[in-house]
């Protein structure tokens, strides 16, 4: 701007630099009634203006200033922008294409004589709600053995969020532990990944360093396994390690100068709650403007984890010699017969109950299981723009639809197996009805199967995200919430 202030016309009333990529707390030297004394309108949307009170108290010296649009610059990004704005700018009519109403101006009344007591702070909360149409894959699993594998699967919604270089990250404590961590690079995209454990990680995943083609160099702290010392610049060589280790979906990692979150694992159900609420802090607000105008990734990702038995399940043998006395068994178990029938008389209770307890142990699981690493599948991803809370809005509230990934197989066995379930309840109404009416239950069951099939609609899979910008509602708030 110093060079328009070099001549400038004394006359002019409308200013327009919006969009002009304008940097800097000296930027605000050149908006003074010495330069624009006449000036009305003032344009300075979308620049990469930081200084909120040093901007403020340049233009307060226009006394002509009717009209003026701060938005999209970093400043904006404040919960107290438009209070500490109004009350400063006291002739002020209209601020970012709103009116300024008198109860604006009463609400925020005061609040200009405190600015150097509130922190320069942005605060944007994240919600993820409910999950629907995962297909539960668990149904095409088969019934695990005595020796495994046991499967479990566990769903989860990660997003991306800006990281703040002044070091606001440390905050989240042992919220960050539910942060995931990018697979090490794996198998082609669309099929499993397995992740590797590895010791001693960081509780927050921070992206690597980006190469002049846009992919991310490997390092340790990206989770890439460094590469051995025996490892020459062989052509051949390369290619064969490549074959060799796994390639990761890239949408499980972070993008550039981004921090990965998640929501905590979830079993399956037909509608999975995440339950998930999330504030985010930062004070520089250069790069969450950047944020803001890129969006965010939001990603739905299933967790497969195999379990086995460390100690292999007992196998009863039965010895040779004890088969050669099969009839001294006998007589021996009659006798022994007759002695239960006169013990259980006189103490049915603790039989009962030792035999329930017989029976509880041979469900329970191994008590001891070996886990393999998580095998990790992206259901769905896809990108939520964030602009409009630059450019005035304070809430972005979307349903992301990934599509429908449900196959009609899936839903088939789905359907048959919640019939199952019902099953029991159906056989106890049908107990005491006449036997002729029986196979009229199995006739509603065909004819409910049949309309199931043909007024089959496949779910999308969709989950319910909102993020919203923290905006001051009266000087009150703002002095309680962010004082220094």
């Amino acid at each position: 701007m110093e060079c328009l202030c070099a001549h400038p016309p004394p006359r002019l009333q409308h200013l327009g630099l919006g969009h002009n990529k304008l940097l800097g707390p000296l930027e605000s030297l050149y908006v003074t009634a010495d330069h624009w004394p006449n000036l009305v309108s003032l344009d300075l949307s979308f620049n990469d203006l930081t200084d909120l009170q040093g901007m403020i108290a340049s233009l307060s010296t226009l006394q002509h200033l009717r009209l003026l649009v701060l938005q999209g610059n970093p400043l904006g990004l404040v919960p107290y922008y438009r209070g500490f704005t109004i009350d400063s700018l006291s002739r002020l009519c209209v601020l970012d294409d709103i009116t300024v109403s008198p109860s604006e101006k009463y609400q925020f009344r005061g609040l200009s004589h405190h600015g150097d007591l509130l922190a320069c702070e942005a605060q944007l909360v994240v919600t993820i709600g409910n999950v629907k149409g995962v297909p539960d894959t668990s149904i095409l699993d088969p019934d695990p053995g005595p020796q495994g594998p046991f499967i479990s699967y566990s769903y989860y919604v990660t997003y991306g969020f800006v990281e703040d270089e002044e070091g606001e990250g440390s905050k989240y404590g042992g919220v960050l532990a539910e942060t995931v961590e990018p697979a090490p690079r794996g198998e082609p995209l669309g099929q499993d990944v397995r992740q590797e454990p590895s010791e001693g990680r960081e509780e927050s995943v921070e992206s690597g360093p980006s190469t002049p083609s846009g992919q991310r160099e490997d390092s340790l702290a990206s989770g890439a396994s460094a590469p051995p010392p025996w490892v020459t610049d062989s052509a051949e060589e390369l290619e064969a390690l490549a074959k060799l280790r796994p390639r990761a979906d890239p949408r499980l990692g972070p993008s550039a100068g981004t921090v990965l979150f998640s929501t905590t694992r979830k079993p399956w159900t037909d509608v999975i709650p995440c339950n998930y609420e999330m504030q985010h802090s930062l004070r520089d607000l250069v790069p969450l403007k950047a944020f803001l105008l890129a969006g965010t990734t939001v990603t739905i990702v299933e967790e497969k984890i195999l379990s086995w038995p460390l100690v292999p399940p007992p196998v009863d043998i039965v010895s040779p010699a004890k088969k050669g006395k099969g009839e001294k068994d006998k007589k021996g178990k009659k006798d022994k017969d007759k002695e239960k029938d006169g013990n259980d008389k006189a103490g049915k209770g603790e039989k009962g109950t030792a035999k329930e307890q017989k029976a509880s142990k041979k469900k329970e699981l191994p008590k001891e299981l070996r886990q393999d690493p998580p095998i990790l599948r992206v259901l769905g991803s896809g990108l939520l723009a964030l602009e409009p809370l630059l450019a005035g809005e304070s809430l972005v509230s979307s349903v992301c639809n990934f599509g429908v990934i449900r196959t009609p197989e899936i839903d088939r066995l789905m359907f048959l197996r919640d019939l199952k379930k019902n099953k029991k309840a159906k056989n106890v109404l049908e107990a005491g009805k006449s036997k002729t009416k029986v196979p009229a239950s199995l006739e509603k069951k065909k004819s409910a199967f049949a309309i199931y099939e043909s007024d089959y609609q496949p779910q999308p899979l969709t989950v319910e995200v909102q993020i919203q910008l923290n905006q001051c509602r009266s000087a009150e708030e703002a002095l309680r919430d962010f004082s220094l």
